[in-house]
């Protein structure tokens, strides 16, 4: 199958296909006497398993690895396991900051509409409050 056939089944777009090979993600294609790559169904199982580490929000170095292991006939299995854990703490820590920045969100917006909103200075208005925040 030819690059917009492999597109279409993974939902990819060509272009991203095309930098997965440059940095080794996906092989180098065949390629036909006219310059074409052709891909296989090997191609499209390994882009889809890219795809589902990729929505679990695993880096593009941790699937090189990964993939690196299954290319050597290794089970990644273990690697795979503690990646998901690393990434599930990751996903609590993210969790309680954005609980946070929610909190002092509601808070700046509760003191700010007691400030003027037509300060165009940005003096004595609820930027002022944002500009010492970030403080």
């Amino acid at each position: 199958m030819r690059i917009n056939e492999l597109a279409e089944l993974t939902g990819l777009p060509g272009k991203t296909i095309r930098y997965y090979e440059s940095i080794g993600v996906l092989p180098q294609p065949k390629r036909l006497a006219n310059g074409y790559r052709v891909y296989d169904d090997s191609d499209v199982d390994r882009l889809k398993f890219v795809i589902g580490l990729r929505r679990l929000d695993f880096s593009l170095d941790d699937i090189t690895e990964i993939l690196a292991m299954r290319d050597r006939r290794e089970a990644p299995c273990r690697v795979v396991l503690n990646l998901l854990s690393v990434k599930a703490e990751e996903v609590s820590q993210r969790i309680k900051d954005l609980m946070i920045l929610e909190t002092e969100l509601h808070e700046l917006h509760a003191i700010g509409i007691t400030y003027p909103t037509d300060d165009v200075d940005g003096k004595n208005c609820v930027c002022h409050l944002v500009i010492h925040r970030t403080e």
